[in-house]
């Protein structure tokens, strides 16, 4: 349904709490005869029915525009993927700041009007097939809207175009149903009381905009966040408050990803799930609630996980869906919505429409069902120098199964094994495999014969699905293994163009992915970070993850400020690539020599 609303947008520069006010405005909209009834929703029944969620990342937020990082254009049929799988709701960030007409202007923020266009109908692309959705101002916050003390920048001309923005936002999407929900801005930055009150001033001026653009924006439902989008550290008093005049049903929205070492495999931290872990993880949780509602008042107010996600690119599967179960399971006990963050890398690939890792989508799913989920073992003490897996059966090149086969443990939590199969065919009991009530599966010698041998060729060989009597599936990958061939494994720093990173061809020979990359100068001290050298023995002069080092489909990948670090030092330095299965002595690592 088409409907126009002219807005006159030559700003004023001064700035006073009356800001909004001054700003010349078109009519309030007036949603037409046809366009739908609005049932208002508290924000409560709006949360109940949004869990769990998934976000439609790097696309509308992509900088300048959609399709220009790692997604193609988006379309619709890869939220029937994202329904089908069970979650309820899509979060939809988007970033304007490439979409403004006149950029530079002090006085002229009008937005794109294909631009709004593109937002209203990836969001009647949701809503239509059922799903909620939260949509929001996205890098803005670091782009042009940055109204921190260290941002440096005009927060008078912030607030107005913030405010102007917003207005033309809320006024194009006035006439959506109540599923659609407004979040002012993503993990808007700040460090200080100061910050978070002129972050709150953003807030006022956001829900302000809501009033003035009309349509059915006054009873729709808006998140509300502190600096950065930070949970318990963040929620203190001066440091978040409700806006003044605010009559719209809100709930709190934080973003979550910790421990920050595992989540972004920084400092070759691949090991996760001890008890205290898990602990440390729920206490976080619960410690957002309970600031909360020492803040407020008010111990009702729902809670919106905005973002949630631990890269499946380098980490061990069944560390990370051990992070997922601990999350979800917490969330669902609170009362708080979790909504998977989706760059595309992650999760689900766009271009196939399927996902990634099915299952951690299904922990997710199940969890917050409040079904117990089901989970291989792996190692959880980080001091050891091997890390065991069952969600893999590895096997080295030039050795053979064991007459014992190989044993695979699961914490059941109150379930029992189903069935196993390989690509939909069942695997027999007794034959190719037995499970006992406590939780081994052994999968036998002649079974694992057929992929695994001394002369077998390296590659992930097949996947086993397991299913349980309640709760989500599990996988095991059966890998044959053995060192991955560069095409080099040496360079020149300096020989590397200035601002580019040194991608090193590579033939992969098992799992295809890093675990970590040790980094070490000629003299024997570590390239980066020398604390490193208290932390347990996989992690001691690992650099990270993304920053430092990199891998794709076929390339190793060593960042640009290894590349400046190597030849700041003066000295040659040793990399060590390290792969799964990752265990001292095994010999599954390669070393690479930068010299400057």
């Amino acid at each position: 349904m088409k409907f126009t609303t002219t807005l006159a947008l030559g700003l004023s520069v001064a700035a006073d709490v009356t800001l909004a006010a001054r700003i010349p405005q078109g009519p309030k909209t007036t949603c037409p005869p046809g366009s739908g009834s609005f049932k208002k929703l508290s924000a409560q029944a709006f949360m109940d029915a949004a869990t769990p969620g998934w976000n439609l990342g790097n696309t509308l937020d992509a900088v300048p525009d959609e399709g220009s990082w790692n997604n193609p254009i988006f379309q619709a049929d890869a939220l029937d993927v994202v329904k089908a799988a069970g979650f309820k709701s899509v979060r939809i960030p988007v970033t304007y700041s490439d979409h403004f007409l006149h950029p530079t202007s002090l006085t002229n923020h009008t937005i794109s009007p294909a631009w709004l266009d593109r937002v209203s109908s990836v969001i009647d692309m949701a809503t239509s097939r059922g799903l909620l959705v939260v949509t929001n101002m996205h890098h803005d916050s670091w782009a042009w809207a940055d109204i921190s003390s260290s941002g440096g920048k005009n927060t008078t001309l912030i607030r107005e175009k913030f405010y102007s923005g917003w207005l033309q936002i809320a006024t194009r999407l006035a006439c959506k149903p109540s599923t659609v929900a407004f979040e002012p801005i993503n993990e808007p930055p700040g460090s200080t009381v100061e910050d978070a009150e002129q972050l709150m001033g953003l807030n006022d001026l956001f829900i302000q905009a809501l009033k003035d653009s009309g349509g059915y924006n006054k009873d729709r439902v808006v998140t509300l966040s502190a600096l950065n989008m930070g949970g318990a550290d963040r929620l203190q008093n001066g440091w978040f408050r409700i806006p003044k005049g605010m009559t719209n049903p809100w709930a709190f929205q934080f973003h979550y990803y910790s421990p920050y070492d595992f989540v972004f495999q920084a400092w070759g931290k691949t090991v996760w799930g001890s008890e205290s872990d898990k602990a440390a993880v729920v206490a976080d949780l619960e410690a957002v609630r309970g600031n909360l509602t020492a803040v407020t008042g008010d111990a009702k107010i729902p809670i919106y996980l905005g973002e949630f996600d631990a890269s499946q690119l380098s980490l061990e599967a069944a560390a990370r869906w051990r992070w997922f179960d601990t999350v979800v399971t917490a969330a669902r006990r609170l009362g708080i919505v979790p909504v998977v963050w989706d760059n595309g890398l992650d999760n689900l690939q766009r271009e196939t429409g399927r996902w990634r890792d099915e299952v951690a989508v299904e922990i997710i799913v199940n969890g917050m069902k409040g079904k117990k989920n089901s989970l291989p073992e792996s190692t959880t003490d980080g001091g050891v120098t091997t890390q065991e897996s069952s969600a893999y059966v590895f096997n080295k090149v030039g050795e053979d199964i064991a007459e014992g086969g190989r044993n695979l443990s699961f914490a059941l939590n109150g379930n029992r094994f189903k069935t196993l199969s390989v690509d939909s065919v069942p695997l027999k009991s007794g034959k190719d495999y037995t499970t006992t009530p406590e939780g081994t599966v052994t999968l036998k010698k002649e079974f694992l014969g057929k992929y695994l041998n001394k002369d077998a060729a390296p590659g992930t060989k097949a996947n086993i699905t397991v299913t349980f009597s309640a709760g989500a599936k599990s996988q095991v990958e059966i890998v044959q293994w053995d060192l991955p061939v560069p095409a080099q494994t040496s360079s020149s720093a300096s020989a590397v163009p200035a601002g580019q990173d040194l991608s090193i061809p590579v033939v992969w020979k098992g799992l295809h992915r890093v675990a970590a990359v040790k980094m070490i100068k000629a003299d024997g001290s570590y390239l980066f970070d020398d604390w490193t050298m208290w932390l347990p023995e996989l992690q001691k002069g690992r650099g990270t993850y993304g920053g430092q080092w990199d891998f794709d489909f076929d390339k190793l990948i060593i960042r640009r400020q290894t590349l400046d670090a190597v030849i700041a030092s003066g000295q040659s330095a040793t990399l060590t690539f390290e792969f799964y299965p990752r265990a001292a002595g095994n010999g599954n690592y390669l070393n690479y020599t930068l010299t400057v």
